[in-house]
């Protein structure tokens, strides 16, 4: 997002922090761009601005890749997407990535695109994860609960369905981490807005991690699991801040096995 929604996001959140009443809670306004939406009966819930800080919201950006203008360009390190456009320029996105040894990579182009998509998960989704995916064994249709969101673009190789999708999501909370099962996710306003502009044949490029690192810098986890800047300070305070959560749990957990059964 350009920088004059963002200053005047800001300065309708100081406005109104102004003139609040002591103890009134702010809620912000929503990030332009992710409004909540209906469409075709299904309702979108606006994305939480808290989940946009950063550089998480799409934008225009400069883009220096030798892309040719219509590719999707996906970096799983970094977790953004590009949409490469004339001029030296990509609209980027924010992604959720496939979780370790899951996540796709090579080429691919999108062989078909769907409006709010049905699903069915694959036989080994349902054969290594059955608590997950057994009860959608016979698939699940389109709709606002939908894994595969608002829209998805289904990725071919040579002429076969790959399973691959990029696609929305209605787990706001998961994009900038690998936690998919392989796919690539939006936030479904951002799928909306990435299906109006990609075109069917379009070329799907994943970046090596080599790439990545030269067009992006090399990247490391934060406690949440989402990519910044790499350290050596850096990883021994995710370390230890990884440790200390661990000791909290392990001492409420102590706690509540501590405390005397109550009747009621």
């Amino acid at each position: 997002m350009s920088i004059a929604p963002r200053l005047a996001a800001l300065f309708s959140v100081l406005t109104l922090a102004a003139c609040a009443a002591p103890g009134t809670t702010i809620v912000p306004p929503p990030v332009p761009g992710y409004e909540a939406i209906e469409e075709r009966g299904f309702y979108v819930p606006e994305v939480d601005p808290a989940l946009l800080t950063g550089d998480v919201a799409r934008t225009e950006v400069a883009y220096s890749g030798k892309d040719k203008p219509g590719t999707v360009v996906i970096d799983t390190f970094a977790r953004k997407l590009y949409l490469v456009e004339p001029d030296g320029k990509a609209i980027r996105y924010t992604i959720a990535v496939g979780r370790a040894g899951l996540g796709f990579r090579g080429s691919a182009i999108v062989g078909r695109k769907v409006e709010w998509p049905s699903w069915t998960p694959t036989a080994n989704m349902v054969r290594t994860m059955p608590e997950f995916y057994a009860e959608y064994a016979g698939g699940l249709p389109g709709g606002v609960e939908n894994p595969l969101g608002a829209r998805a673009m289904y990725l071919y190789r040579n002429s076969r369905d790959t399973y691959y999708r990029i696609h929305g999501t209605v787990d706001n909370h998961s994009i900038g981490r690998a936690t998919s099962a392989g796919c690539i996710r939006l936030f479904n306003r951002d799928a909306l807005h990435l299906y109006e502009r990609v075109k069917i044949g379009a070329l799907v490029r994943v970046r090596s991690e080599a790439e990545s690192i030269e067009m992006e810098g090399r990247k490391m986890d934060d406690v949440n699991g989402r990519p910044i800047p790499y350290s050596e300070e850096g990883l021994a305070e995710v370390a230890a801040q990884k440790a200390a959560a661990e000791a909290k749990n392990a001492a409420d957990a102590a706690a509540l096995a501590a405390a005397p059964a109550t009747e009621g």
